[in-house]
């Protein structure tokens, strides 16, 4: 059939013009939400006496056939149709014939594509937001089991402090908790119902936008009709937020991927999750966390790509909008599969907890532990801190450790060096005693474990009431 939008023009589009313009490609990901939107817009039609009861029974019933074929998988995409709202309503017409050009009655494709994005978008928050929590408990699980096992906390990627492991995943716990709570704020933002802008200036058809908007579930509506058709605000938060989201765990894969390495054999990734060498049969490679960490740049691609494309957009809508949806699309795949990705490998990761323990007893990193047990018996920090120094120096010439240091010389440093301080210096002890708010000491993990859990709880509660 002709273009829905050709009677204007005297010769058709170039084949490859035509190509270059469609975007029936990727956006036919949207074809549930554009149904979605019609059913509401042909209701709402009805009941303000827009349209007949006749006429939007034929129509309802006409895109429920639509709807059937789609599930069915029955329905061709066209490049010819352009987009998912030609592509559907060609199938409609069909169906019903003429009638079906009453449905695009106050209506434009400039708030129909909104409104169908605004849904798509609320759909994936939601498995986001599920994924996420699912993740979540998964690193709180783990680390319940592991608040006592003992590892070197890092600074400079240099042995810092001894600590909890599960102190160190609780860190990753809190990073995407505010991830969470981000993509629950950008919820608010794709709540909104674009449709009844029509093209950009709304339209003299007396139509009902609150009803459309709760119809199909929005808690709001755009109050001013330029905005809301070429609003894409909510699509940069979604893909700012992924961008952070990757970020925290493309840190946590790095951090997999040395910790699983020869040098430190902290953890041992499940044969589910790693692959081998074509050459070299010895390898167990830690791809899948090497993979998180890599599509993070794509996500950062998709991210920068449309900030590009709307920096200098004139009002209202511009085709350049086109370009929103791949990225946007692109970007949940990337991120719903690495949520899982990382879950399982997680859930499935075998803690060498005797090598991480064994890996701050061979180091210095129980030095402030000297330092402080000078301040606490009265000797300025500054003042303690230069005698450790000082200590280190002498130890790493001779070729020891401080728990190795013979008492006599101690207390040859200080006078305020007793026999207690062998048992200062074990990184257990150490760990132990940092019971700081906040801090790596068993109590304080436990309690952020015991919040987190809580949170989680309400979460899951909160969803079933």
């Amino acid at each position: 059939m002709a273009k829905l939008w050709g009677g204007r023009f005297e010769e058709g589009l170039d084949k490859k013009t035509e190509a270059f313009g469609a975007s029936i490609t990727f956006d036919q990901k949207m074809a549930r939400q554009d149904l979605k939107g019609s059913l509401a817009h042909v209701t709402m039609l009805a009941s303000t006496g827009i349209l007949t009861a006749e006429e939007a029974e034929q129509i309802k019933a006409g895109i429920q056939k639509v709807e059937a074929k789609y599930e069915a998988g029955e329905i061709e995409f066209k490049i010819e149709n352009e987009d998912i709202h030609m592509n559907m309503e060609t199938y409609l017409h069909a169906e019903i014939g003429q009638v079906a050009g009453k449905l695009h009655t106050a209506r434009s494709r400039n708030d129909q594509v909104a409104t169908d994005m605004h849904l798509w978008m609320k759909d994936t928050l939601s498995e986001t937001m599920d994924k996420l929590q699912n993740l979540r408990e998964v690193i709180v699980t783990l680390a319940s089991e592991h608040i006592e096992t003992i590892m070197p906390g890092y600074t400079h990627l240099q042995h810092a402090q001894p600590i909890s492991f599960g102190h160190h995943l609780m860190a990753y716990y809190s990073m995407l908790t505010r991830d969470f709570e981000r993509f629950e704020f950008n919820m608010k933002h794709a709540d909104i119902s674009p449709l009844g802008a029509a093209a950009l200036a709304g339209t003299t058809f007396p139509i009902d936008r609150k009803e459309t908007a709760a119809l199909m579930g929005f808690s709001d509506i755009y109050v001013n009709s330029m905005d809301a058709v070429s609003d894409r605000d909510f699509i940069l938060e979604f893909l700012s937020n992924a961008s952070i989201l990757m970020m925290h765990l493309s840190r946590f894969c790095e951090e997999l991927i040395l910790w699983c390495s020869n040098e430190f054999q902290f953890v041992t990734l499940s044969d589910a999750f790693s692959t081998g060498s074509s050459i070299m049969p010895q390898k167990k490679n830690p791809d899948m966390a090497e993979l998180i960490r890599g599509k993070s740049g794509r996500v950062y691609g998709n991210l920068f790509g449309l900030l590009t494309v709307m920096k200098s957009l004139p009002l209202a809508y511009n085709k350049d909008l086109q370009e929103d949806k791949e990225g946007m699309f692109d970007t949940a795949d990337t991120i719903l599969t690495s949520l899982d990705v990382m879950a399982g490998m997680l859930s499935t990761l075998s803690v060498n907890e005797s090598i991480m323990a064994e890996s701050t007893e061979k180091d210095f990193s129980n030095a402030t532990e000297l330092a402080d047990y000078l301040a606490a018996k009265g000797l300025p920090f500054r003042q303690a801190h230069e005698i450790v120094g000082e200590m280190v120096l002498e130890c790493t010439k001779a070729g020891y450790y401080l728990q190795d240091v013979p008492l006599t010389r101690y207390q040859e440093v200080s006078s305020l060096i007793d026999s207690d301080i062998y048992e200062t210096l074990k990184s257990r002890t150490a760990v132990q005693r940092r019971n700081s708010y906040g801090g790596t000491g068993f109590e304080q993990v436990k309690m952020q474990i015991a919040l987190a859990q809580d949170a989680l709880k309400q979460k899951v509660d909160s969803e079933k009431e």
